[in-house]
């Protein structure tokens, strides 16, 4: 088995409580109970990083509709479309290891923006991780596909 460059990480982004908006991070640190700094860190460890490909833009982009990144809850948004990866899978991010642990549902909040939205997006919005091997991660990092 070795290990497979699939992409690279486009763009980080932290959530902070009581406020809507996300941050955009040069560079996230990561550990065993989630992203450092946001707001569901230490929360749940099964669900701890959301990863999100830039397909889910194109995608809504693709309809005229015009979503802003990390629109979607994203810690992590990457070059490469993880969402057919089964749980259990693991990537290797800059320093970090991830686990693959089930698909994101999508949230109405989406609707915001356009009503379609979530429709659009039913099985397109991203997929959450446990952090397994702690680590920063980088804009720009390479994404590895481990034990292929």
């Amino acid at each position: 088995m070795s290990n497979k460059r699939v992409g690279q990480v486009l763009n980080l982004f932290i959530s902070k409580s009581g406020i809507s908006e996300r941050f955009e991070k040069n560079k996230i640190k990561l550990d065993e109970l989630g992203v450092n700094e946001d707001k569901f860190y230490n929360k749940n460890a099964q669900r701890s990083v959301l990863i999100a490909s830039i397909d889910s833009y194109n995608l809504i982009k693709n309809y005229n509709l015009e979503m802003p990144f990390g629109y979607l809850g994203e810690n992590i948004l990457l070059d490469y479309n993880p969402y057919s990866l089964e749980v259990g899978a693991l990537l290797k991010i800059g320093e970090a290891t991830l686990e693959i642990t089930q698909h994101c549902t999508i949230c109405n909040h989406l609707a915001v923006i356009d009503v379609k939205i979530p429709t659009l997006l039913k099985n397109d919005r991203g997929i959450f991780a446990k952090v397994v091997g702690e680590g920063e991660i980088k804009s720009g990092d390479e994404v590895y596909l481990l034990g292929v």
